[in-house]
């Protein structure tokens, strides 16, 4: 009996043990920063909709780590050091992410060590340029040229521009509260496009916030100009 008792303090002390070193198992600390760009430009997206992963090399991992980037193309991750495949899933963005001869997704070799800033490149169908915004009236107006930057066989058509504007920090086709279209088509000058919507009713503020959107023939994310406050 004395024997039986003997092991079952074992048995706990043991288990509390382990359990003390679960507990004292040192979290990740090394924070990955990372920005969609192109030559320098920020390529801007709609929140939470394009994806990317992360491969670590190592431990017996086989699934990605995912993520997605926020509405300014940025990502943010803490991880543990180590070596790291980056890549964007084919179909994901209104841009080309680079290919391996046989079609699939390239990779970008990360060595993290520390908290790093990354610069990812890519190339984008279309830019916004010289995005401008005016309000007045209970009316928000917009400018901008759209600038054409594949145009290979890979190059894409507008099917529209659209003007979103929302009473909250998020601006997209999923998140306002109003927005005006025009189809590519209807489309004369790519360095003039002129947009306007009217402002809703009852929203208890007298400024929007507001960006442009480009939605790209055959490609289901878009991309964005900044997001501006704007008085009407």
């Amino acid at each position: 009996m004395k024997n039986k008792f003997l092991f079952y303090i074992l048995c706990v002390s043991m288990c509390g043990i382990l359990s003390c070193k679960k507990d004292n198992y040192t979290p990740p600390s090394s924070q990955l920063n990372g920005a969609l760009t192109y030559k320098g430009d920020t390529i801007r997206v709609e929140y939470n909709r394009v994806s990317f992963q992360l491969y670590q090399f190592g431990f017996g991992k086989v699934g990605p780590i995912g993520g997605t980037f926020s509405q300014n193309g940025t990502m943010n991750m803490v991880l543990f050091a180590g070596n790291y495949k980056f890549i964007i899933p084919n179909g994901q963005g209104p841009f080309l992410w680079k290919k391996t001869p046989a079609g699939d997704p390239d990779t970008l070799n990360i060595s993290l060590a520390g908290s790093q800033n990354l610069n990812i490149e890519v190339m984008p169908y279309y830019m916004i340029r010289n995005a401008a915004f005016s309000g007045g009236g209970g009316t928000v107006k917009a400018t901008c040229k759209v600038e054409k930057i594949i145009t290979d066989a890979n190059a894409k058509a507008i099917e529209r521009v659209t003007l979103y504007i929302n009473n909250t920090a998020f601006v997209s086709g999923a998140n306002n509260v109003a927005s005006a279209s025009i189809s590519g088509a209807a489309i004369t000058d790519p360095n003039n496009i002129s947009l306007s919507v009217a402002v809703p009713s009852g929203l208890g503020q007298n400024f929007v916030q507001a960006r442009i959107g480009v939605k790209i023939a055959g490609v289901e994310a878009l991309i964005f100009s900044p997001i501006m406050i704007v008085t009407y």
